[in-house]
C-alpha cells in the first residue's frame, strides 16, 4: 500500500501544479473578454476568432481544472444524507462512487474523446465560422482534462481505502465537506 500512497501523493502534486498553472489562463480569459466586450460596444466591430479564443480559454481552464478540483473536493455534491455519515462510511459512498460513478463515466468519455480529436486533429478542423480558430486545440483539452480527472479519482480511492485500513487520517477531513 505504500508504494500505491506515494502514487497517490505524486498524482496529487501532478493536480496541485495544473489547479496552480490554469488559473493563469483565467487571467487570460477575463482579459480578452474584457477587450472583445470593448472593442463590440465602443467600435461596433467583432470577431468569431475572439470570441472562440474565449471559449478556448474557459475550456483550459475548465477541462484540466476538473482534477484539482476533485483533490480539493470541491465538485458539487449532496452531503445532506452522507455528510451525517461516520468518516468510515463516507469513505465507503465514495469508494463506491469512484469505482462505479466517476471511473466507468471518465473513462468512456476518453475512450470516444480520442477518435474525435485524432480526426480533428488530422484533418486541420476549423471553425465553421468566418474567421474562426482551429478547432483541435480545444478539443485535445477533453482527453487532458478527462485524464487528470481519471487519475485523481484513482488517487482518491488510494486514500480512502488507506484510511479504511487505518494507514492514514480521513482525506475527507482536511478539505472538509461543502
Amino acid at each position: 500500500m505504500g508504494a500505491l500512497l506515494s502514487l497517490s501523493r505524486l498524482i496529487d502534486r501532478l493536480n496541485e501544479f495544473v489547479g496552480g498553472s490554469i488559473k493563469w489562463f483565467l487571467l487570460v480569459a477575463v482579459i480578452v473578454c474584457t477587450v472583445n466586450a470593448l472593442i463590440r460596444y465602443l467600435f461596433d466591430n467583432s470577431s468569431n476568432a475572439w470570441l472562440e479564443l474565449q471559449w478556448y480559454l474557459f475550456a483550459a481552464v475548465f477541462l484540466p481544472g476538473a482534477g484539482y478540483t476533485l483533490l480539493r473536493n470541491e465538485h458539487v455534491r449532496i452531503d445532506v444524507i452522507v455528510g451525517r455519515f461516520s468518516p468510515q462510511a463516507r469513505a465507503k459512498v465514495e469508494i463506491f462512487g469512484t469505482l462505479f460513478f466517476l471511473l466507468p463515466v471518465v473513462l468512456l468519455i476518453l475512450y470516444l474523446s480520442f477518435p474525435m480529436v485524432w480526426d480533428s486533429f488530422i484533418h486541420s478542423e476549423m471553425s465553421s465560422n468566418a474567421g474562426g480558430l482551429i478547432r483541435w486545440p480545444a478539443k485535445v483539452l477533453i482527453p487532458i482534462g478527462f485524464t487528470l480527472l481519471a487519475l485523481q479519482g484513482f488517487s482518491e480511492l488510494i486514500k480512502r481505502v488507506a484510511f479504511l485500513q487505518g494507514l492514514i487520517p480521513d482525506p475527507g477531513e482536511k478539505r472538509g465537506h461543502h
